[in-house]
């Protein structure tokens, strides 16, 4: 049996992630749905997976449950059930980065699509940049990309103070795996006083999803947090792709 996978978030006040957290438990379980959801006052983030008409009753009782309008989300699956348990968490931030008072609903970087992303990473004057770890980057990345050497998203704030200028860097490109961290490094960048700073719609995911191989500037496996380790385009599984040991 084929297992859809959903890669969701979305940022939006949750007033209550707990109470949430007790009337999606149930139904996921019910549902058979395994994964993982994190809740917090910002709003929500996980990658849940089931077969499909569980899949898609579970997304739509999130919606419902939380309220909310939309909930954007990608799909691809998996030949097996890539998540051992169901994890429905309450946490201080949805992505962790420690910078408070970040908030994407009132100030994010230029979303860029991804059918437009090739010609702004070809541009010589944008400085593009990987916004993951050294461990995903290390499976996979666009051309050009600088890795920031971070073992952990919250020392971003870090790299951008001490290594970044808005003053030298007047554009930069940034992408992520499903577009979450972009929208907190961007809004952090903007506060920083960077000025021209673009973000891939969607992430590497939706990237991959879209734009054919041979049209492709993307390298490699674009890490995913499961048991499928890898994702190429097409959101194929990369079988030839293992955990770095320095993960």
């Amino acid at each position: 049996m084929s297992i859809a996978v959903a890669a969701l978030y979305r940022f939006f006040p949750l007033s209550d992630p707990a109470a949430l957290r007790d009337r999606l438990r149930p139904i996921a379980e019910d549902l058979g749905v395994r994964g993982t959801l994190l809740l917090a006052q910002e709003g929500l983030n996980g990658t849940l997976a089931a077969p499909e008409a569980a899949l898609q009753a579970m997304l739509a009782a999130i919606q419902r449950e939380a309220g909310l309008d939309a909930l954007p989300w990608k799909r691809s699956a998996a030949a097996e059930m890539p998540f051992a348990r169901l994890k429905i968490k309450v946490k201080r931030e949805i992505v962790s980065f420690g910078v408070p008072g970040l908030d994407p609903n009132r100030q994010v970087g230029t979303y860029v699509a991804p059918d437009a992303w090739n010609a702004l990473i070809a541009d010589p004057d944008v400085l593009v940049i990987d916004t993951r770890n050294s461990f995903e980057v290390q499976m996979g990345s666009f051309a050009r990309a600088v890795d920031p050497g971070t073992v952990s998203f919250t020392e971003f704030p870090a790299y951008v103070r001490e290594q970044l200028d808005p003053a030298k860097h007047k554009k930069i490109a940034m992408f992520c795996t499903g577009g979450i961290r972009c929208e907190k490094a961007t809004a952090f960048m903007l506060k920083e006083g960077f000025e021209e700073v673009y973000h891939l719609d969607g992430g590497i995911l939706a990237y991959l999803e879209r734009i054919p191989a041979d049209q492709s500037l993307w390298h490699g496996g674009c890490f995913v947090f499961d048991e499928r380790v890898a994702l190429g385009h097409g959101l194929e599984v990369v079988g030839d792709i293992s955990v770095p040991e320095s993960e």
